[in-house]
């Protein structure tokens, strides 16, 4: 049976849009051709252009030329947070199909004036929670709804940030500043959020939330530290060095020419005199204690489904890896998944392990998930499956990191979410 070849054109090819979807999007030539970007840097439009095969003439610095009209059959959305809502909206407007990078937006009104505007154009899209699509947490999701652990009571998530990803997205970078971005609830757990009502199978009745930004700021500056980590006598031993967590982790992984966060800090192809000139004259060079961030840097928020089921959501920027921890309890028994797989603990029984190596096939991106993304686009596309986070989904969750924020800024005060 023949399959339909879908145009792609991509907004904001950066470290999702073009290192992350567009290549895996390029692989698959016999579904996908991309043949239009847009970015406001020039040097990502000359590496992926080529890369991608899209020709100059197609490749635009401005949205307001990029829009002018549709390029495509379908349109990633890979811009910044504030930026979604209306790519989005204008991609409606012209017929795309849409692939949209999460968050969506900080704004409730915004979630439901999205839906409407889908709605309104008759358009497909689908919201980029990858970790929807990977085989270790659809795996946890099989064993719950096959009742190994009778009913689902709880949940208890912790996401454990890291402090080098801390430092990186949420006090020097891109999300470092709510009033540019959106809040860390949403920025770093929306993926989250969007798990525990797909493991809950139930809307979120109500939301309680604490957290706060305690540790990155000037009062916490060690003595006789600088401005920039280049200046500074810290600089070999503070563990938020730039210095330590660009060019020494750099080498540690065999200084690949692109690979995050380094892409982020220099363009691609990265060598250390690229890294080394952005951290002495960029932002990614600026002492973690001296810079523009309101970002929390810990959030402890509980929920309440409306089937009963109760989760706890523990986001964290002090530990020193990146895997997420969940454990579901059930009346028969746990289940624990983590990057190392899922092992399931029926009570009265042996544990069984089910490893993530087990689980995978292909590549490894957000646990397999990127790649699980990409395959449920062209099924969504080809109207052979329902799109597990159609943008319906996502915005459920969405209003779950809104009210969770709004709760923060109250100081713990319950938040009900359907009234």
């Amino acid at each position: 049976m023949s399959k339909n070849l879908y145009t792609v054109a991509i907004i904001g090819v950066g470290s999702r849009g073009g290192n992350a979807y567009g290549r895996k999007i390029n692989e698959l030539p016999e579904q996908f051709n991309i043949v239009a970007l847009c970015d406001i840097k020039k040097e990502r439009l000359d590496m992926f252009g080529p890369e991608f095969g899209v020709a100059e003439a197609q490749r635009f610095l401005t949205e307001e030329e990029f829009f002018e009209k549709r390029r495509a059959d379908l349109l990633l959305v890979t811009t910044q947070d504030a930026d979604h809502v209306r790519h989005c909206t204008k991609a409606f407007e012209l017929g795309y199909d849409v692939l949209l990078e999460k968050p969506i937006t900080s704004k409730i009104e915004e979630c439901y004036a999205l839906l409407e505007a889908q709605k309104k154009y008759g358009c497909k899209a689908l919201v980029c929670h990858v970790l929807r699509y990977a085989p270790a947490y659809l795996k946890a999701a099989e064993l719950i709804d096959e009742g190994k652990i009778g009913r689902l009571v709880a949940i208890e998530a912790t996401e454990p940030v890291g402090y080098a990803h801390q430092a990186h997205s949420y006090v020097r970078g891109n999300w470092r500043n709510t009033d540019e971005s959106t809040p860390m609830i949403l920025a770093k757990c929306c993926h989250d959020l969007d798990l525990m009502q797909f493991y809950a199978k139930s809307k979120c009745k109500s939301v309680t939330s604490v957290g706060e930004l305690s540790f990155f700021n000037s009062e916490n500056a060690p003595e006789g530290s600088a401005k920039r980590c280049t200046e500074c006598k810290l600089v070999d031993e503070c563990p938020y060095s730039a210095k330590r967590i660009y060019i020494e982790r750099w080498h540690e992984l065999g200084c690949p020419e692109d690979t995050w966060p380094t892409n982020v800090v220099a363009s691609a192809p990265v060598n250390e005199d690229k890294i080394m000139e952005a951290i002495e004259n960029g932002p990614y060079g600026r002492c973690v204690f001296h810079c523009d961030n309101n970002a929390v840097d810990h959030q402890l928020t509980q929920m309440t489904f409306e089937n009963g089921v109760k989760a706890t959501l523990t986001m964290t920027a002090f530990a020193t890896g990146y895997g997420r921890r969940y454990t579901f309890f059930g009346t028969y028994g746990v289940i624990d998944l983590t990057d190392e797989g899922v092992t399931l603990r029926e009570f009265g029984k042996k544990p069984l392990v089910i490893s993530i190596a087990s689980l995978l096939e292909g590549g490894h991106a957000h646990g397999g998930g990127d790649e699980g993304l990409i395959s449920s686009l062209y099924n969504m596309l080809e109207g052979k499956a329902k799109a597990g986070t159609s943008l319906e989904a996502s915005v459920e969750s969405h209003l779950m990191g809104i009210a969770a924020e709004e709760s923060r800024l109250n100081g713990g005060k319950l938040v009900y979410i359907h009234q």
